[in-house]
């Protein structure tokens, strides 16, 4: 049966990872990373059912090779805490065809990020025939119109004018100097370091002990990858995805709909299942154990028989509900007699 599953996460240097590598995995293809150095050979990779590049208009037409689209990544990103990208994993009705996820797929990509400007590397999973399933890899860093990469953060200096605080860009800064705004730098006052602009120091005749201006801690975000960040916007594609299942579904004549929300909201009192994973079936294939394979079992036997005991409590409430007239008539009767 169609089941709902959809897992997010980020591609980040800071967790150690690379997206070169995410996405020689995903493609089970040879990918080189010219950040590192290093080569990523999956080509021995079984399961692999489709791979494709999916590009916005204003991408440059050579990012549909994989490897140029992510060393492209790897060069735009350069502190070692990067984002990368952002990846999804996502479960397929295995009541589909395998021309059914592919063009599921595309319409939800294409509806979703690639309609916002996101270049998209997808392909589809299914080692043993139960468990197809996609990994899509997102760019996080918006493209101009001239396919060039625009900022995801950018540097905010905290200006000054008549004793009013407020922040600027750089290239804001440029037309409110005209206007009267300064950069705050620090001064030595006494035993302390103080911002304040150089006018306000100049009069009184402090000494600059820095060069850097007074700035926000985390910059000024791109709007675009403020959206894309968002938890709202998060909820928006796991709800998209179960929307374009179900029309698809539907489509077909299946008689199957999954729902992204979670048990809670939906008043369910069963344990949600957990994703088992790869590496947890292979441990299970190998050595007939695994945690996560384990688990999995036991929230699925406690479910059964909660469904079984719910059966047991409706028959006794049903049951009481028959009886209990039956035996106020009986002791009226007795009463009367």
């Amino acid at each position: 049966m169609a089941i709902y599953h959809l897992e997010a996460k980020i591609i980040s240097r800071g967790t150690g990872r690379s997206v070169v590598a995410a996405s020689a995995y995903m493609s089970c293809s040879k990918l080189y990373n010219d950040y590192d150095g290093i080569e990523h050979d999956y080509t021995r990779k079984h399961g692999l059912v489709h791979q494709e590049i999916v590009l916005p208009t204003n991408a440059p037409p050579e990012w549909a090779d994989r490897e140029k689209l992510w060393n492209a990544i790897e060069e735009a990103e350069k502190t070692k805490d990067s984002r990368l990208a952002r990846e999804f994993v996502v479960a397929l009705p295995i009541e589909l065809s395998k021309d059914e996820w592919i063009d599921l797929l595309r319409r939800y990509i294409n509806d979703n990020f690639v309609s916002e400007g996101m270049c998209v590397d997808f392909a589809i999973h299914d080692t043993d025939g139960h468990n197809p399933h996609a990994h899509i890899i997102l760019t996080v860093r918006p493209l101009d119109v001239n396919g060039k990469w625009q900022y995801k953060t950018e540097k905010e200096y905290l200006c000054k004018r008549n004793g009013e605080e407020k922040g600027f860009t750089a290239a804001e800064f440029k037309s409110a100097q005209k206007s009267g705004w300064e950069k705050q730098y620090q001064y030595k006052v006494g035993r302390k370091k103080v911002y304040m602009t150089p006018f306000e120091a100049d009069t009184i005749g402090y000494e600059r002990v820095s060069k850097y201006p007074k700035s926000t801690r985390y910059g000024r975000q791109n709007p675009i990858t403020e959206r894309w960040n968002s938890d709202e916007q998060l909820i928006k594609w796991r709800e998209a995805w179960a929307d374009v299942t179900n029309r698809m579904l539907a489509e077909k004549d299946i008689d199957e709909q999954i729902d992204h929300r979670s048990f809670k909201v939906r008043g369910i009192t069963e344990q949600p299942t957990i994703h088992e994973g790869v590496t947890a079936r292979i441990m299970e294939k190998q050595w007939n154990v695994s945690e996560r394979c384990e688990l999995k079992r036991q929230i699925r036997a406690d479910n059964r028989f909660l469904r079984r005991l719910k059966m047991e409590l409706q028959k006794i409430a049903e049951a009481v509900k028959t009886s209990i007239p039956k035996i106020a008539k009986a002791m009226e009767h007795i009463l009367l007699t």
